[in-house]
């Protein structure tokens, strides 16, 4: 199988940035070098070229003698061939058709004559292939380095060869190369910090919009008076970062008017809540009193009015616990403290659990209790509120015969308490909004449960979360849990 090679991933845009404008100057300055070297080769490779017609083929005409040369010659002293003018391993060689008769290199040093050369088959190959047409070509002999050589059409019907070696012109080349290669890396350390601090520089503005957007995500804005008064620095408005900032100012502007509008909306609703809930608190204990004073008459009543006075008198009930409802929710809404006071949660589950078995008898009732007492700092009325809604719950909404467990614990400092019931469950469109305020269960949960105000888990939220506590529900087919996280202790 084949390793997929993985790059590291650039997270931020100045780091984007440096590498791009480090590597498209690596591009430019390989491309810068390369030209140069290709340039430097052709041109000393030319150079040699005209040399090797200015040595002509005095050297390897030489060479078919085989002998000394004659008395007008100022040959070398052994008499092998002409080296006059002839550079320390210079190459020659003759050939007849496609035979190399003769091949030698002109010796180092004064007077030391020239070489024989051994030849391979696959070197005689090759130089049997050189066109005869005056023009350098570079071979590479087996014996040998590489080798610049021009081959010319003898008097005799031979070809005769002349070679000078390559090893100045790679050497210098080389050389060029080494010094790029130490030079561009250089320029791109240099180019990589100066182009770090440089692009760091123009995007001050950006990482100040940046900034000021971090901060403003860190704003509560789910609730109460917000101002958002972090804005982004001014910029150059003809700049994309200027506009960038101008426009996320703008916006900055529009939420936070918006949010203004909500939070002005929402305290004339408390206010209407809780001015309504404290008005109707009295006409209905007036209406619940003339009930149960009407019920009291010792003169015969008929039947339909004493069942009328019932209805209005439970009615009444009803409604007056459907005030004191809004009415503390209205009061947790304005952050208006609660008792903080040293609670016994464990008695406050004994009592809870057995005031619901004598509301539910039909229903199984299950407790599981820490050794130990847990005690929290708290309101112990609102607290046992939670306790009532939440076991209220399970008994109506769930048929008889289904078994509530209620657990309570501690756990890392904090006091958790459980509701579980094995009944049919939340429906799934209803869990995300149960402890919104007038949600009511679909039917299947909650048929022949009668009537609820949709406002007892809404009170079992906000009064967990006035404790400093959380409430969350995990419910489905069968199982339905409601769990409650408390800081422990009396502190």
């Amino acid at each position: 199988m084949r390793a997929r090679v993985r790059f590291p991933r650039l997270h931020t845009l100045r780091a984007r940035l440096t590498v791009g404008l480090v590597v498209l100057l690596a591009v430019s300055c390989a491309a810068v070098g390369l030209a140069a070297a290709v340039e430097l080769n052709g041109f000393l490779t030319g150079r040699l070229d005209q040399q090797l017609r200015e040595a002509g083929v005095r050297f390897p005409a030489s060479l078919e003698h085989g002998g000394p040369l004659p008395s007008d010659h100022d040959g070398d002293e052994d008499g092998d061939g002409d080296t006059r003018r002839q550079s320390a391993g210079t190459f020659g060689a003759r050939l007849v058709g496609d035979t190399v008769t003769n091949a030698a290199v002109v010796a180092s040093g004064r007077g030391t004559g020239t070489v024989s050369v051994a030849l391979s088959a696959r070197d005689r190959r090759r130089l049997a292939g050189l066109p005869a047409d005056g023009d350098g070509h570079t071979v590479d002999l087996s014996t040998l380095d590489d080798y610049r050589m021009m081959a010319t059409e003898g008097r005799d019907g031979d070809v005769l060869v002349t070679g000078l070696p390559m090893e100045s012109v790679e050497a210098a080349v080389h050389r060029l190369e080494l010094v790029a290669a130490i030079v561009l890396g250089a320029a791109l350390a240099v180019a990589g910090v100066a182009g770090a601090l440089w692009v760091r520089w123009s995007l001050r503005p950006l990482s100040r919009v940046a900034a000021t957007a971090t901060r403003v995500s860190e704003l509560p804005l789910s609730s109460g008076e917000v101002g958002l008064w972090p804005r982004a620095p001014e910029a150059d408005p003809r700049s994309e970062v200027g506009r960038v900032g101008s426009a996320f100012n703008l916006m900055l502007g529009h939420v936070e008017d918006a949010l203004t509008k909500r939070h002005a909306s929402e305290e004339r609703l408390r206010s209407f809540a809780a001015d309504a809930s404290h008005e109707l608190r009295t006409p209905v204990a007036s209406v619940r009193g003339h009930a149960e004073l009407a019920l009291l008459h010792p003169e015969p009543v008929p039947q339909k009015v004493v069942r009328a006075l019932e209805r209005i008198e439970a009615e009444a009930a009803r409604m007056g616990e459907m005030v004191d409802d809004l009415l503390l929710l209205a009061r947790l809404d304005a952050g208006r403290p609660l008792e903080r006071l040293p609670v016994d949660l464990t008695r406050l589950v004994l009592d809870a659990v057995t005031d619901a078995q004598a509301a539910g008898p039909g229903h199984r009732w299950a407790l599981e209790l820490s050794e130990e007492p847990v005690t929290v700092r708290g309101d112990a009325h609102r607290l046992h509120q939670v306790l009532a809604n939440l076991l209220a719950n399970a008994r109506l909404h769930t048929p008889a015969g289904t078994t509530v467990t209620v657990a309570l614990s501690t756990d890392a400092g904090t006091a958790v308490l459980t509701v579980h019931d094995d009944g049919p469950g939340v429906a799934d469109d209803i869990q995300p909004k149960v402890f919104e305020r007038f949600t009511r269960a679909d039917r299947r949960r909650s048929e022949g449960a009668g009537h609820g105000s949709g406002l007892g888990l809404s009170i079992v939220a906000a009064v967990v979360e006035a404790h400093g506590g959380s409430v969350t529900l995990e419910s489905g087919p069968g199982s339905t849990t409601f769990t409650v996280r408390l800081p422990a202790g009396e502190r």
